[in-house]
């Protein structure tokens, strides 16, 4: 038994990383999470932000398969740039918030491109569609991992196709890319 207890000992020391595989979960902070949407219309650039954003992010530094971030975004908080492009993007027009109320984002993989920079794999569900989207992710401030600080601040982005989500009205004068930016935080919390 003295001779088990150096060796299990030498091996953290030689695979440390093993001591820190543990997964660190957190909460999104609904009040410093945000969503902007931006798209070319009529010539000239377009903008409407999503608030209230909820859900949770648990990440494995030694399991990049093994993370998973889930997040839901009501339609209702949809503001536009005037009231009648809001009116219209919450109609049967575009997100349909009276049939399709939520948006939702699960993630399937978040894999470490460097210090501080990620690329999140999931499924983005708007409306009836379900699509798989690639976020690219830069962790802000100080902290470079995702297991090392009681919050999270990460800035992520993608473009994704109105049209493969089933919101196709105005082709002619409105472009089919959107840019989504995310800002979001999140605070460290202990598993129940």
């Amino acid at each position: 038994m003295t001779r088990i207890v150096p060796l299990i000992a030498l091996g953290f020391l030689l695979n440390p990383f093993s001591l820190y595989a543990s997964t660190a979960n957190y909460s999104i902070n609904t009040q410093k999470t945000t969503i902007t949407l931006s798209w070319h219309a009529f010539g000239d650039m377009s903008e409407a932000r999503l608030g209230d954003v909820t859900g949770d992010i648990a990440l494995n530094a030694g399991n990049d398969e093994g993370d998973n971030i889930n997040v839901s975004i009501p339609v209702a908080t949809l503001k536009a740039s005037n009231r009648l492009l809001t009116w219209q993007m919450k109609g049967t027009l575009f997100f349909d918030a009276g049939r399709y109320p939520n948006i939702t984002f699960i993630s399937n993989r978040v894999v470490s491109l460097g210090p501080g920079h990620f690329r999140i794999f999931g499924t983005l569900a708007v409306k009836n569609v379900s699509r798989p989207v690639i976020l690219d992710a830069l962790l802000m401030g100080k902290n470079t991992g995702f297991t090392d600080a009681a919050n999270i601040y990460l800035h992520a982005s993608t473009t994704i196709s109105r049209s493969a989500f089933n919101m196709d009205s105005f082709a002619a004068l409105v472009d089919d890319n959107v840019i989504i930016n995310i800002d979001i935080q999140a605070r460290l919390h202990q598993a129940v």
